[in-house]
């Protein structure tokens, strides 16, 4: 279980590696990549569990993705669903790649209100 505090220095630890990398005038371009990519990922992991925890709150657009995400759990990618009158697209993209950038590592979700 995650505290507030462990967020509070995934966040900082983060900013700290960006930093790091904008402050590098080498001429590596993978220079802390890696780095930055970890941390990233431990912020995402640990805001996630603190949200299930109920120690952060929920966002309007979480909770509505939360409720489209239990109701139409094996939409497909730019699938339309209805949902309360409204007309929902599924989409995905690529949330992480590898140093190669040609594999995905962790794909990204989310809904789309359709314009009509």
């Amino acid at each position: 279980m995650y505290t507030l505090e462990d967020y509070e220095k995934a966040k900082a630890e983060l900013t700290c590696w960006r930093e790091a990398w904008d402050n590098y005038r080498g001429n590596n371009p993978d220079k802390y990549q890696t780095d930055i990519r970890n941390a990233a990922r431990r912020v995402r992991e640990i805001e996630q569990c603190l949200k299930n925890a109920g120690f952060l709150e929920w966002t309007e657009r979480e909770k509505l993705e939360g409720e489209l995400d239990r109701i139409f759990p094996n939409a497909q990618s730019k699938e339309t669903v209805e949902y309360r009158g409204k007309k929902y697209l599924r989409r995905y993209w690529p949330l992480e790649k590898s140093r190669s950038g040609k594999t995905v590592n962790e794909w990204g979700k989310s809904w789309e209100l359709v314009e009509e």
